[in-house]
C-alpha cells in the first residue's frame, strides 16, 4: 500500500513538474526572440521531473511493474492532467473537450489494469 501511495504522489509531482517544463518550454521563443529565463525555468523544472519520474520507478519495481509501457503511461497521465490543470485552461475548456480528456486517462488507467 505504501508503494502504491508513493508511485501516485511521486508521479504526480513528476507530472507537475515535467507540465510547468512543457509550458516554459512553449515560451522559449516568444515573437521569434529567444528567451534565455523560459529555457532555464523549463530546464529547472524537467529536471525535477524526471528525477522524480526515477524514484517512482523504484517504487513501481517494488509493485511488480516493470515494463517501461506501464510506467510510463502512469507517468504520461500524471503529466498531461498536470499539463491541463497547471496551464489554467481546462477549466475554460469546452465540456466536450473536458469529457474527451477524462475518456483519454480513463483509457490509459484501463491499459495500465489490464496490462500489469
Amino acid at each position: 500500500m505504501k508503494e502504491s501511495v508513493a508511485v501516485l504522489l511521486l508521479c504526480c509531482l513528476s507530472g507537475l513538474a515535467d507540465a510547468q517544463g512543457f509550458l516554459h518550454a512553449s515560451r522559449i521563443w516568444e515573437d521569434d526572440h529567444f528567451v534565455l529565463s523560459a529555457l532555464l525555468k523549463s530546464a529547472v523544472a524537467f529536471s525535477a521531473g524526471i528525477g522524480l519520474y526515477w524514484l517512482s520507478v523504484r517504487f513501481m519495481h517494488q509493485l511488480g511493474i516493470h515494463g517501461a509501457e506501464m510506467q510510463t503511461t502512469i507517468w504520461f497521465a500524471a503529466t498531461i492532467v498536470g499539463v491541463a490543470v497547471a496551464g489554467g485552461r481546462f477549466a475554460r475548456w469546452p465540456m466536450s473537450d473536458q469529457l474527451v480528456a477524462a475518456a483519454v486517462i480513463l483509457g490509459l488507467g484501463w491499459l495500465l489494469v489490464r496490462s500489469t
